[in-house]
């Protein structure tokens, strides 16, 4: 459906130009738009590559270990339908701690894992349980203490401070995962009160 949506609004576009005559305009952006897209994503590359090196070193260390061991006590309490020695655990550990230092494109395949392994706990069933509803609102707010890819956008457009973003990500990622675990906790009691 999406894809139709593009089309439709790509084909309105240059016929809209065309009637106007800012066909030349629009042939300027495509191009100017893709020379940019290639210098984002090259900026984009170097330092999802310098950060993924960084979290292979922590994880090499046992640095990834002991935080995921000191949020353990705490993620076990959210979901408290996976046992502790299942996959999907591991899975949800590593991807928070991938979303806590701004990886999302390496948090995805974890959190696909995470959700593959919540799917065969919940009996391979088509409908969501509440430890998917949970993860997915967690997963979604996460907490970010280095705004990985936010850095490197502002580093590609000359920023004159590029790392200034992180003090008010932490208070606005905190901020919104504490009212994803609230509202998630809010929904599942009313939800049960009433079965």
């Amino acid at each position: 459906m999406v894809n139709y949506i593009w089309v439709g609004m790509t084909i309105i576009g240059l016929v809209f130009a065309a009637v106007n005559g800012t066909m030349s305009e629009v042939n300027e952006a495509v191009f100017k738009g893709a020379q940019e897209a290639v210098t984002l994503c090259i900026g984009l590359i170097s330092i999802l590559v310098f950060w993924l090196g960084m979290m292979r070193i922590a994880e090499n260390a046992g640095l990834l270990e002991k935080l995921a061991n000191l949020f353990k006590p705490f993620i076990t309490r959210l979901f408290p339908e996976v046992p502790a020695g299942h996959p999907a655990m591991g899975y949800i550990l590593s991807n928070m701690m991938a979303n806590v230092f701004g990886l999302g494109n390496a948090a995805t395949p974890l959190g696909i894992k995470a959700m593959e392994e919540l799917k065969r706990l919940n009996g391979g069933k088509d409908s969501a349980s509440r430890s998917m509803i949970t993860f997915l609102a967690i997963n979604t707010s996460s907490i970010t203490l280095i705004p990985t890819t936010v850095i490197a956008i502002r580093i590609t457009y000359d920023s004159a401070s590029p790392t200034e973003i992180v003090g008010p990500t932490l208070i606005a990622t905190s901020i919104s995962t504490i009212a994803a675990i609230l509202i998630d906790r809010y929904f599942y009691y009313r939800r049960s009160r009433k079965g």
